[in-house]
């Protein structure tokens, strides 16, 4: 996993548009003000729906007897921590947006960023805020997500050619949900083996998932540690628009060679990704993925 393996980044076909830079930046700023006119919001979708299923499977868990304080959430590809910026704050991704392009921001200094950055999240913090760990290969992201408080640990591992480290596989233990809205399409089962195999009980896995790749092998790989993998086909997510013809039209024929019809979604002018949820097989079974989902 690098720093550039998200939907939009530099293991995409030679027909996407690259965005290695805006992931090695010591601070968001670039990623907002290159992305944002792009109309990316797949962090926007996913902010109410990761906030629900942590707080569906008990994160945080239960802080008398016998409770679990170490249950966490893991960010997978998680960059400057924006997922968690999102899940544990009174803040919305257009407010994101608009504080990172905002004139003042342009002004600061990384230093600068981070000291406003820790007294605005401070200030927003949700009561029922969750613990968060990151991993991604981009040191410089995961070191901004850090000082700005975002992140309770945070990783620099590819764990698609190599094992966790010590480090990672304790903080490992008491992970619950693994989530995922960029990246899954340039990562392999290896990556999830390591992370559950590291894991003391089988988390929960959700990943929005560009159209125009396969889930497959991942969901495979899950099945080897007991989850089952849907894919709620009641909608889909816009990601970001496209750049050009080029990328709509092999967008539009990946996604129907992938077996999903392009009408109404890639036909316009934006990638759309699909939201798989993995749980263990016995929890599947007990609650149709629609009343998960769409739980209050």
């Amino acid at each position: 996993m690098t720093a550039a393996h998200r939907n939009h980044g530099s293991c995409a076909p030679a027909r996407m548009t690259r965005f290695d830079d805006i992931y090695t930046q010591p601070d968001p700023r670039p990623y907002f003000r290159t992305l944002g006119p792009l109309g990316y919001r797949t962090p926007h979708y996913a902010q109410g729906l990761f906030r629900r299923l942590a707080h569906h499977i008990g994160i945080p868990g239960p802080t008398g007897e016998g409770g679990d304080r170490r249950a966490t959430v893991l960010d997978v590809c998680c960059s400057y921590g924006i997922n968690a910026a999102l899940l544990n704050h009174h803040v919305t991704w257009d407010e994101l947006h608009t504080r990172y392009t905002s004139p003042q921001a342009a002004r600061w200094t990384t230093a600068e960023l981070i000291e406003a950055d820790l007294a605005y999240y401070a200030a927003r913090r949700r009561s029922d805020a969750v613990p968060v760990i990151g991993l991604d290969i981009a040191a410089p992201a995961l070191a901004y997500a850090r000082a700005a408080g975002l992140l309770d640990a945070a990783f620099a591992e590819n764990l698609e050619t190599a094992p966790p480290t010590p480090a990672l596989r304790r903080a490992a233990g008491g992970v619950r949900l693994i989530t995922v809205t960029g990246g899954a399409s340039f990562l392999s089962a290896r990556t999830f083996h390591a992370l559950l195999d590291s894991t003391e009980r089988p988390p929960w896995v959700a990943a929005f998932v560009l159209r125009t790749g396969s889930y497959g092998d991942i969901a495979i790989g899950l099945a080897e540690h007991g989850l089952v993998t849907e894919k709620d086909t009641a909608r889909t997510y816009p990601q970001r628009r496209f750049t050009d013809a080029r990328e709509r039209q092999y967008a539009i024929a990946a996604v129907t060679a992938a077996g999903d019809d392009p009408h109404g979604a890639e036909t316009g002018d934006h990638f759309h990704t699909a939201l798989h949820l993995s749980r263990p097989a016995v929890e599947a079974a007990a609650e149709p993925l629609h009343t998960v989902l769409r739980a209050p």
